[in-house]
């Protein structure tokens, strides 16, 4: 937990933002696995983290724009609650350690949504993701559930993604902690990247170092020597001598701030000429990446860079053809990179994707491009020092978009479709680091996993 000034500090700046009447904050309750006892691994909601810090189930809170006061709402532990979980602070002193002084039952937060509503003030609430605070909202606002989610308040929303989106010395601390321990994680999968190994017991035993740092996987493991799904989640097969692993994994700190790192290992330690040459390609458009990354600069033109070095190392190997700046403009590339070139990144490893990422990666400026590949581009607008981001290139070879484009001869001015078929079974290689934005430019956050194909055939191979 931050210090309580810390908390103070971003609901103040919340209600800087100019905004009327109330906002409510859902925190996140228990999730049933299989019967109601047995639950998932809680998971506090983001922007309740974030305002509130308290990180147990059970909770709700408003923020008084008017009157500028703060409330949380729980129930204390009962007798019954200490003897499964122990002693427990009660709700006003761990309210304290976040800087509000008001407390209430959880009963007496539908009185004050209530009276709010029969007052006629304006109700802000952010767009709920999970079931329970939708049929919540539904109880307390009278909006059918199926329309929860288009009635959440945009005033809001824009102050909270205004707010999240510069990270503070404290919260890019957080990151770090999680970038060592996403360090310990991919060190670890490289080395276990051997013929015979099952994707499973590396999953399992990454997964496990994450926890074991304090806090939990950014998200579901992505690792397979299927690469060319993107994320690919199914982890059954046995490593074969002369495929690539892909692994893209991250862990959360301690107060959930998230690591995302992807490298690409080859099964055995060796690449062949043909991956080390496609390899190089994606290297170096990572590392375009970075150098391009500074305030002021738009993240859509730092991808279409990206593009440009995919497609000019590409030509370069007979795959593609023709003048690289109209490729890239026609989006011939996205043959091979179907995908945008990175996201924010900090409490949630896609930040803040629950508002809206129309909201989170665009402006009035900046919008979406819609154009295959492009348009998955979660992240256009203007970088700002304190942005964290990643950079993930990669190069892929799927058979059934390669099948599409060749019958329907898309792009078929820019595409050797002939040498593409050359490398059908190739698989993927994307290379992802986390960002910060500086006051001068882009630093990468922790000790860069290995990258160069050197550093990871010498992991692999001992």
């Amino acid at each position: 937990m931050f210090t309580a000034a810390t908390y103070t500090g971003r609901r103040n700046a919340l209600k800087s933002k100019g905004l009327k009447g109330i906002a409510i904050f859902l925190g996140n309750n228990e999730s049933a696995m299989n019967y109601p006892d047995n639950t998932y691994h809680f998971r506090q909601d983001s922007n309740y983290l974030y305002f509130f810090g308290l990180d147990f189930p059970g909770l709700a809170a408003v923020v008084d724009f008017d009157s500028g006061e703060d409330f949380i709402f729980g129930d204390d532990a009962t007798l019954a609650d200490v003897i499964w979980m122990g002693p427990q602070i009660p709700l006003k002193e761990k309210a304290a350690k976040v800087g509000v002084t008001k407390t209430a039952p959880y009963a007496d937060f539908a009185k004050v949504v209530d009276n709010a509503k029969k007052q006629g003030r304006t109700i802000h609430f952010l767009p709920p993701y999970r079931g329970d605070n939708k049929i919540l909202i539904h109880e307390l606002l009278g909006i059918p559930v199926s329309q929860v989610q288009e009635n959440a308040s945009l005033p809001l929303i824009k102050a909270v993604v205004s707010l999240r989106s510069v990270k503070d010395a404290g919260e890019i601390a957080e990151i770090e902690k999680a970038c060592a321990v996403g360090y310990q994680m991919h060190v670890t999968a490289m080395k276990m990247a051997l013929p015979g190994e099952w994707e499973q017991r590396i999953a399992g035993t990454i997964e496990g170092i994450a926890m074991s740092g304090g806090g939990m996987t950014a998200f579901p493991i992505i690792l397979s020597q299927n690469g060319e799904t993107l994320h690919n989640h199914n982890h059954s097969q046995l490593l074969e001598k002369g495929r690539l692993l892909i692994t893209d994994a991250g862990a959360e700190s301690a107060l959930h701030y998230a690591s995302d790192f992807t490298r690409t290992t080859p099964v055995g330690g060796k690449f062949t000429t043909k991956q080390r040459e496609i390899y190089d390609i994606v290297l170096a458009a990572n590392n375009t990446a970075t150098s391009l990354i500074k305030p002021g600069v738009t993240y859509l033109s730092v991808h279409l860079e990206v593009a440009k070095v995919i497609a000019s190392g590409l030509k370069s190997l007979g795959l593609m053809k023709g003048d690289v700046d109209e490729a890239v403009k026609n989006g011939a590339h996205a043959l091979f990179f179907p995908h945008g070139l990175g996201h924010m990144m900090g409490l949630d490893v896609h930040d803040m994707e629950d508002l809206g990422q129309i909201h989170v990666g665009f402006d009035e400026e900046i919008q979406p491009v819609n154009q295959f590949g492009t348009g998955y581009l979660r992240l256009g607008r203007r970088l700002q020092p304190g942005f964290v981001i990643t950079n993930e290139p990669g190069i892929y070879f799927i058979p059934a978009l390669i099948d599409k484009w060749q019958a329907e001869k898309i792009n078929a001015g820019f595409i050797n479709f002939d040498k593409v078929d050359e490398y059908r079974g190739f698989g993927g290689i994307r290379i992802e680091d986390d960002i910060l934005v500086t006051e001068t430019g882009g630093r990468i956050l922790g000790e860069r996993v290995p990258v160069t194909a050197e550093e990871i055939e010498r992991l692999v191979i001992g």
